[in-house]
């Protein structure tokens, strides 16, 4: 491998961590919807790892078929920014629906005390809520297994720009070869930082105190991914 070469595939591992750091969407919504969803440790790994094969894997696709058919880079790049918008408008809905339905159950999760007397005189506040002791909320396990296959989608169509010029500067001077080592390093790095962001703060939340705010995880979780839609939407992240 001659220098030119190693040094483009260290560009690749450079832009696929750096890229995936400065984009918040790529890590913030699995442990928002993790901890909001009781996801276990495992499954939260496999949905991002499944997530991010998705989100690289569409954009070789059209690089691919960009080089095959002869695509000018600005054609390239014009689909990929319309793509972006499309994942970004789908994070932005799930995030509000899910917003919105984690605040419609936080208030009816809401503690509250009843005064019970008894014959002997005695006294004393019985602590419940009505979610918990009488409601059968049945639409609960659909959103969560729908929730991932939401993310899925929403990846899968959300763009990976700096793929693109990647693909084509080895496609035109060095052969598929190292097209493929130069996809492979970018993707690799791409989903090691993926994984580990999560794997970061999935550590730090469980060190806070949160625990008085357990009821609004599901708000917090939509919002979060409400506001990573928007981050892309509205400030191009």
């Amino acid at each position: 491998m001659n220098h030119e070469s190693a040094l483009l595939l260290w560009t690749a591992a450079s832009i696929g961590f750096v890229h995936t750091l400065l984009g918040p969407d790529h890590y913030l919504p699995f442990v928002a919807m993790s901890r909001a969803g009781g996801w276990s440790t495992r499954k939260t790994y496999w949905v991002t790892l499944l997530c991010g094969l998705g989100h690289i894997g569409s954009s070789v696709v059209l690089g691919f078929l960009g080089v095959a058919l002869g695509w000018a880079l600005g054609s390239m790049e014009t689909i990929e920014a319309a793509r972006g918008q499309w994942a970004a408008w789908i994070l932005i809905a799930l995030g509000f629906t899910y917003g919105a339905w984690g605040v419609h159950r936080a208030l009816r999760n809401r503690s509250h005390g009843h005064l019970h007397c008894h014959a002997d005189g005695t006294k004393h506040t019985h602590e419940h809520n009505h979610h918990h002791d009488h409601s059968h909320v049945h639409g609960e396990p659909r959103k969560a297994a729908l929730t991932p296959w939401v993310l899925f989608v929403a990846f899968v169509l959300g763009p990976c720009e700096p793929l693109i010029p990647l693909l084509m500067v080895p496609a035109l001077s060095h052969g598929y070869l190292q097209l493929a080592l130069t996809v492979t390093v970018f993707g690799a790095a791409t989903i090691v930082t993926m994984l580990t962001c999560v794997w970061i703060l999935q550590r730090g939340v469980s060190l806070l105190p949160i625990q008085s705010v357990e009821r609004w995880n599901h708000a917090l979780a939509g919002f979060a991914v409400f506001a990573c839609g928007g981050a892309m939407a509205w400030l191009g992240l």
